[in-house]
């Protein structure tokens, strides 16, 4: 439509330049969190005519400073419809934006009506700030200083887009719609959104989409970081009159679960702040062992998994954008102060934490908790990487397996059997002091399956043929061996064993002990070649040669089991 300046001029002079209302809400919940107040001319013929039409017009002519007033004075005594905290966002001309009287203005109209200022957005485009930075500047501060929050809209469309947002104090940033409109289809418009929300997250801003006509616009969007939303999707703008189910519903297209995305999705991700990438590889946090977090400096959850969001009690999307202590309520004065020291710079690992359950139908849990903090490219730490480690199963027989360890411990000073425990694999988790003593390994080397290297070759095969069957079968052991000693002689020594089962009748440990046999099979050699029998083992005048024949140690598999 072609409007003349007699027809706009009517049309204020009528009172049909209205105000009408669009949903903004948070993306990953659907809850509505305000309206932006946009211009509508209700022509009698052609009804609802949109702002292009004769904005441009009004300013042209003088007009703009009117037609806003009467934009504004609907929008604000529409507001007792409205309950808090809901906000209204309002797009301020660059013309206005230049005048001293712009803030004086809204506070004076604000005061009439009486709209509370801390609901208001005002919304600056980039190319209001190329007409006079010095004034912009000075409105923007005075509106801010009354109590307004300020959003750049249309960012990534303008000029020195950088410059300015160091210029101002801005609050949000409101990514253009010809951006969220492509990109679901065109790689470029996806890495511009992942650059816009990563540069959002960095500076501390609220990123507002605009545009979201789609679940897969409004799915990529959670997933890149940004918070808040507006687009038919959630509703078109109407007048204030036709709100009234808006208001009713409260949620508006919420997302449905939090989907792993394609390739190009994390890539984007991914590029939008190097720093932050952790944050952003969701594929791996879903099919991580453990709980993992990514938190930003507000120590608000940009990102984490399920088995996390699990532990907490709480689904994946009630974490995002909520911080530590408003989900962990509870928990958060204990682990606060390792949180600090991460946000300070310092890398923690192996914090044990139990998280009290105050559901009836949930357990307590016992975690190891490590904290990472994350650097930008400026060397200041923009966030934390938290990854969680339930630890409540293996706890209990670690308690048993110290337990009863500190009692073999306190036997073996009197026993002179050698105490050892095993895994289920046959890996050797504890061995009593004089076994180190007994051979040249040392304690490093008696664990897992070294111990088998202090073994002598002719005896080897048999002890891994007979190990192998008592995992598999759960037999006790009994065998016997030669080892080096310290002084590189060979001792016979007896190994007895026998395993512990868990409650599904699995083998947990082995617990056993080995004894020196030299001096008994010795005497049995005598007694066998005095009986005019075939030694099986020299005396001492043959050692040299079986020391000559064995290796100190030998090749072994990694576990009995397979």
């Amino acid at each position: 439509m072609f409007a003349s300046l007699t027809e706009v001029m009517d049309a204020l002079e009528g009172n049909r330049i209205v105000p009408y209302f669009q949903p903004i809400v948070e993306i990953k919940t659907g809850q509505l969190v305000g309206f932006e107040v946009l211009a509508r001319w209700l022509h009698p013929e052609l009804g609802a005519i949109l702002p292009e039409n004769f904005i441009q017009l009004a300013e042209e002519n003088g007009l703009i400073g009117a037609l806003a007033e009467q934009v504004f004075r609907g929008a604000f005594q529409a507001a007792p419809k409205f309950p808090e905290p809901l906000t209204f966002s309002l797009n301020i001309s660059p013309i206005q934006l230049t005048s001293d009287s712009l803030a004086r203005d809204i506070c004076a109209l604000a005061q009439e009506t009486g709209f509370p200022l801390n609901r208001l957005v005002v919304e600056i485009t980039e190319s209001a700030l190329m007409k006079d930075l010095a004034r912009v500047q000075a409105s923007a501060r005075a509106l801010k200083e009354a109590g307004c929050t300020l959003a750049l809209d249309d960012f990534g469309t303008g000029y020195s887009s950088l410059r300015h947002l160091q210029a101002l104090p801005f609050d949000q940033l409101k990514i253009d719609r010809s951006f969220v409109s492509e990109m679901t289809r065109k790689r470029e418009s996806r890495k511009i959104v992942a650059a816009i929300v990563g540069l959002g997250q960095s500076l501390g801003l609220t990123t507002v989409a605009e545009g979201v006509e789609t679940a897969e616009q409004a799915q990529m969007l959670l997933w890149l970081g940004c918070e808040l939303g507006q687009g038919w999707r959630y509703g078109r703008p109407g007048p204030a009159e036709g709100l009234a189910e808006i208001l009713r519903k409260g949620h508006l297209g919420a997302v449905s679960g939090l989907s792993t995305p394609g390739d190009d999705w994390a890539s984007s991700s991914l590029e939008a702040l190097p720093t932050l990438r952790l944050a952003q590889l969701q594929a791996i946090y879903d099919g991580a062992p453990v709980g993992l977090c990514f938190l930003d400096r507000k120590m608000r959850y940009l990102n984490l998994n399920k088995r996390l969001a699990d532990m907490n009690g709480a689904t994946v999307e009630e974490h995002l954008g909520r911080s530590v202590q408003e989900m962990l309520p509870a928990m958060y004065p204990a682990i606060e102060p390792y949180l600090l020291r991460a946000f300070s710079g310092e890398a923690i690992a192996g914090v044990e934490v139990t998280h009290r359950s105050h559901h009836p139908e949930m357990r307590d849990l016992r975690t190891l908790v490590s904290y990472q903090p994350a650097w930008d490219e400026a060397d200041e730490v923009i966030g934390v990487s938290v990854s969680v480690l339930d630890i409540t199963e293996a706890r209990v027989p670690l308690d048993h397996l110290e337990r009863d360890a500190g009692q073999e411990s306190a036997r073996s000073e009197t026993n002179p059997e050698e105490p050892w425990v095993m895994d289920a694999e046959g890996n050797d988790l504890q061995v009593s002091s004089r076994w180190v003593r007994t051979t040249p390994l040392g304690k490093d080397k008696t664990r897992n399956l070294k111990w088998l290297e202090a073994l002598h070759t002719d005896d080897l095969e048999q002890v891994i043929a007979i190990m192998r069957e008592a995992m598999l079968t759960g037999k006790p052991i009994d065998i016997e061996y030669r080892v080096v000693g310290v002084n590189g002689d060979w001792r016979w020594m007896r190994s007895t064993g026998a395993p512990r089962f868990g409650a599904s009748g699995e083998i947990t440990r082995w617990y056993g002990s080995v004894e020196d046999i030299q001096d008994r099979r010795a005497a049995e050699e005598a007694l066998l070649a005095g009986a005019g029998r075939p030694a099986e083992i020299s005396s001492a005048e043959t050692e040299g040669a079986l020391n000559a024949g064995a290796p100190r140690s030998a090749q072994v598999p990694r576990e009995f089991a397979k």
